[in-house]
């Protein structure tokens, strides 16, 4: 069963979740259509248009429901992430030269690779890690209001990840400037552009080499002499033998820098802008900051869901949703629609700081490829609102986010801003 069979008239134009146009509408339409999808009986199916199929991949049922995209993410061997979790998938050649990213893996091979991975992430380098985005996030603040520059984003919401991680990870600083502008080009092409055509993940190719070929380097020369750094635990073999090849390391570097630096960024921009057009919110954040900063960040990450999908392979007949899906079907996980689902989250289009019980699925839906990155992110959103909040000059946007229109993340492009009068 196709959209236009359950969804007739006007409304089924603007529910084409396959077609380029819908991803260009405004977000409160693009969500309404979300609202209108999880009313009907069962997953709909969405056909690309005529000319679209390789910017838009193959036919796909959308899972819109909280409960049909938790229950897809916790059953990997029926909802592969291989060959692709993105649109469209990505190429032999391409996983051939950069390697295979751990959001396409499945299995024993994704389980192997993220343990390696988990055990490098000890308490004594989380603790450390916690300090020093406090301390990153009071400079960069202390350079807005020394610099007041226009713009939020590359002033703080991108810089603040992007050193975390370069920090974390070891990257010397004269390197960090080029990678920030590889992520910026790499990210650009995802999504759906404003002259219409989609950008492709993968187009970037240059980028990612680019960002291959630093870590390549860094993990030979830490081989030889190792560091207290990320790299260094992961290049280097464990007790068990088990460590990262130069390539494994380069498709964990540019998955942790364009998906961690780029959700991250763009939960903090929608986060300012979210306080700021809720000024309850934010004084009431303000009135208490470390009573009520954990259900905002939480709420941040719902309202705004930095990632808006992923997508799956069917593997073997599975009923989910009133529908008996068959093996080689793709299905699409609608975070985006599942954070607003009226059976889970009462009054959802609601922004509330407040909001208890809040399981929002903007890390994902729970399973083996829950975000990796979560607790980096809560601690980074944390640290930069403090400093942002509790301070006597009053940091205020002066417009709207330049958002940009995407099938695959909630990006935001800019974000002005001012510095406003000081607080007595």
């Amino acid at each position: 069963m196709t959209v236009t069979d359950q969804v007739s008239g006007d409304r089924a134009a603007h529910s084409d979740l396959a077609d380029p146009a819908f991803w260009r509408l405004p977000r409160p339409e693009r969500l309404a259509a979300f609202a209108r999808l999880r009313e009907l009986e069962a997953p709909v199916l969405f056909t690309p248009p005529p000319g679209t199929a390789r910017t838009s991949g193959k036919p796909f049922y959308a899972l819109v429901r909280h409960a049909d995209v938790m229950t897809a993410s916790r059953t990997p061997k029926v909802f592969a992430s291989a060959p692709g979790a993105t649109t469209p998938e990505p190429t032999g050649w391409a996983k051939a030269l950069f390697g295979n990213s751990m959001v396409n893996m499945d299995g024993a091979e994704h389980a192997a690779l993220r343990r390696i991975i988990s055990r490098r992430f000890t308490p004594r380098l989380l603790a450390a890690t916690e300090e020093n985005i406090g301390r990153l996030a009071g400079r960069l603040v202390d350079e807005m209001i020394a610099e007041r520059p226009g713009d939020f984003m590359p002033s703080a919401a991108s810089r603040l990840p992007l050193e975390v991680i370069c920090d974390l990870m070891g990257i010397p600083a004269e390197h960090r400037p080029r990678i920030a502008a590889q992520i910026d080009h790499a990210s650009e092409q995802v999504g759906v552009e404003r002259r219409g055509r989609l950008r492709i993940p993968g187009r970037g190719t240059a980028s990612l080499a680019m960002m291959q070929l630093v870590m390549a380097r860094l993990a030979r020369e830490r081989r030889r002499r190792p560091q207290d750094d990320l790299v260094s635990a992961l290049v280097c073999a464990d007790v068990d033998g088990e460590g990262l090849s130069s390539r494994e390391l380069g498709a964990f570097f540019s998955l942790l820098l364009v998906a961690g630096v780029e959700t991250t960024r763009n939960a903090i921009a929608h986060g300012v802008s979210l306080l700021d057009r809720h000024p309850e919110q934010r004084e009431l954040l303000r009135s208490d900051f470390d009573r009520y900063i954990g259900g905002a960040v939480e709420e941040i990450v719902r309202h705004s869901t930095p990632i808006i999908q992923f997508r799956r392979t069917v593997v073997s007949e599975f009923e989910l949703g009133g529908r008996t899906f068959l093996p080689g079907e793709k299905v699409a996980l609608l975070y985006a629609s599942a954070n607003r689902d009226e059976a889970v989250f009462t009054r959802p289009d609601l922004f509330d700081i407040t909001r208890s019980p809040n399981p929002h699925l903007g890390y994902g839906g729970g399973g083996p490829h829950h975000c990796l990155g979560a607790h980096l992110a809560r601690l980074e959103m944390t640290a930069l609102f403090r400093e942002l909040l509790t301070r006597r000059t009053v940091i205020r946007r002066t417009g709207e986010p330049g958002l940009v229109d995407s099938n695959f993340d909630n990006r935001v492009g800019s974000l002005p801003l001012s510095m406003g009068p000081t607080v007595t």
